[in-house]
């Protein structure tokens, strides 16, 4: 008798048992890869594809994810504030918490026509906010080349390209900000803030590009060297949403009170400290 080929609920159910001590979403994981496998939707696959053939290419990224690397980095792809941003290796993958940086930045700014994003990686900032400010142009600068060309293509696939530019710039250098073209009406920055010596997952520590997560021994250096420079790039009335670590409120707060500027913190999905809103005041 022919021995039946395992199917793909058999295959998933395997990689998750192998991948419950890498990971908290091993069932999860495994079925993002197997869609992936597929080139179909995860629910496309629960529906229909249960009782097919396993892909070959499925036992790879799973050993990918055996060795603690992300899953978006595996399958290329990461939703943020309901949009597909393409990722890898040379960008931070983006997340949830992220979002509230986008939320209260619209809730700040919602008539803004000059957007700046400082550091912007796979752009997914900036491309959200523009997503939802119809008459806006946005800047993004990021001092990665390899960053920069991830946000181009985000922004071409989300049809973006005509207001969003993309700007090779350092904010830690000398007339970096030349080419920016006056005030903006909202700044927006997820710098570096994390600490040299944090204890981090391996899963971020060994993938996600170093010069976007650390920032010194106490994960400030970003912070002195961008939030000094901000009211000389910033509108009258304009905002700045910039992202935090959850300890660090006091600390940036201090930054921006030391450069003329007033802080507001907003908590993010876990209720804690994640983006401080800059501006004037008064």
């Amino acid at each position: 008798m022919t021995e039946a080929l395992p199917t793909v609920s058999h295959a998933i159910r395997e990689a998750a048992a192998r991948l419950a001590a890498t990971s908290d979403t091993a069932r999860l994981d495994a079925e993002v890869l197997m869609a992936h496998a597929l080139n179909t939707s995860r629910s496309d696959l629960l529906l229909r594809h249960m009782g097919h053939a396993v892909p070959a290419q499925f036992a790879a990224s799973i050993e990918r994810r055996l060795q603690h690397e992300p899953v978006a980095y595996i399958v290329g792809h990461q939703e943020f504030y309901g949009l597909p941003f393409r990722v890898n290796r040379d960008v931070l993958i983006p997340r949830a918490d992220s979002e509230v940086v986008v939320e209260h930045a619209l809730a700040a700014q919602p008539t803004a026509r000059r957007v700046l994003d400082c550091g912007t990686g796979s752009g997914a900032l900036l491309l959200a906010v523009l997503t939802n400010l119809l008459d806006a142009d946005g800047m993004g600068i990021d001092r990665s080349e390899e960053a920069l060309a991830v946000a181009r293509s985000n922004a071409q696939v989300l049809k973006l390209e005509v207001r969003a530019r993309f700007l090779t710039a350092d904010w830690s250098q000398p007339g970096w900000d030349e080419g920016l073209g006056g005030r903006f009406d909202l700044i927006l920055a997820n710098p570096p803030y994390v600490e040299e010596q944090a204890d981090l997952h391996s899963s971020v520590r060994s993938f996600e590009p170093a010069g976007a997560l650390f920032a010194g021994e106490d994960g400030l250096d970003a912070y002195h060297l961008l939030i000094p420079q901000m009211p000389a790039l910033l509108a009258p009335r304009g905002a700045a949403l910039v992202e935090i670590g959850s300890s660090q409120a006091d600390a940036v707060s201090a930054i921006a009170n030391a450069a003329g500027l007033c802080a507001q913190v907003h908590l993010d999905l876990g209720g804690r400290p994640r983006a401080l809103e800059l501006s004037f005041g008064g």
